[in-house]
């Protein structure tokens, strides 16, 4: 079908528009916004600023996007949204774009789902596949890799790195960069584990999990210290992909520390 536009809404005429765009009713989209084809707006939705979207993008009720970013050092510069292709943003979703005293552009990747409530602050990098539950907060400049999830209510402090598949469980509070394929839980948050069931349901086949398993239980044992296990883990299994991808990680971490699991009494 052609561009629809309901009368209610209100869209610049600068505002850029793929083919077969649905705009629904109490919609406000400004000036330098893009919207790929196929994109959707329900109603009562907002696009401030400057927001670039790809193609087959749904936006449920309320979402809210490119107003200005909560950040005291940002002086009203020129900053951005970039999203991908097939991403769903349901009620009351909020997308801050960058600042001027940092990072300029906040990026979302494809196929992402943000549920009801959640809030992504400024300069926030999403990769692809990535799964907000209902009303998680990400802090401004956090980074979350593929396929990770994150549960209803949990809170992820700013400058905070998600590894790729990473779970993390609702309500957590994480104030720690989370290692690939890790599962934490808990206020703080801990490592509880990798997140098996994620991997399992992406494929991976026994072999490929048994030895990230392995690589896990050296590098989180307690002999040794945390840098001597990491040499460890990077000379026995420096053939197997997905461990290579925690210990890349690790080391680039950038003086922030790694969320570790409880220590045993």
């Amino acid at each position: 079908m052609a561009t629809f536009i309901h009368p209610t809404s209100i869209v610049a005429p600068k505002a850029k528009l793929g083919q077969n765009v649905y705009i629904g009713p109490f919609c406000t989209v400004q000036s330098d916004i893009t919207l790929g084809d196929n994109c959707r707006l329900e109603s009562h939705i907002s696009l401030a600023g400057q927001v670039t979207m790809g193609a087959n993008n749904k936006l449920s009720p309320f979402v809210s996007m490119g107003h200005p970013p909560q950040d005291f050092k940002h002086k009203g510069g020129e900053v951005s949204i970039e999203i991908g292709e097939g991403n769903v943003f349901r009620e009351y979703v909020n997308v801050h774009p960058g600042t001027d005293a940092g990072m300029s552009v906040t990026r979302i990747g494809n196929e992402c789902y943000m549920m009801v409530g959640t809030h992504l602050a400024h300069e926030g990098q999403m990769g692809n596949h990535v799964v907000v539950s209902n009303g998680a907060q990400i802090g401004g400049c956090v980074t979350i890799g593929d396929y990770a999830v994150l549960g209803g209510l949990c809170a992820i402090h700013q400058y905070t790195r998600i590894g790729a598949h990473a779970f993390v469980g609702g309500m957590a509070t994480v104030t720690t960069d989370v290692i690939p394929f890790g599962s934490v839980v808990g206020n703080a948050a801990h490592l509880a584990g990798l997140n098996i069931i994620g991997l399992r349901r992406r494929g991976f086949d026994r072999h490929t999990i048994k030895e990230l398993r392995s690589a896990y239980r050296l590098l989180f044992a307690e002999e040794g210290t945390f840098a001597e296990r990491l040499e460890d883990v990077e000379r026995i299994y420096g053939g197997q992909d997905l461990v290579m991808d925690m210990i890349r990680f690790i080391r680039g971490k950038d003086k922030r520390n790694i969320c570790m699991p409880h220590m045993k009494s």
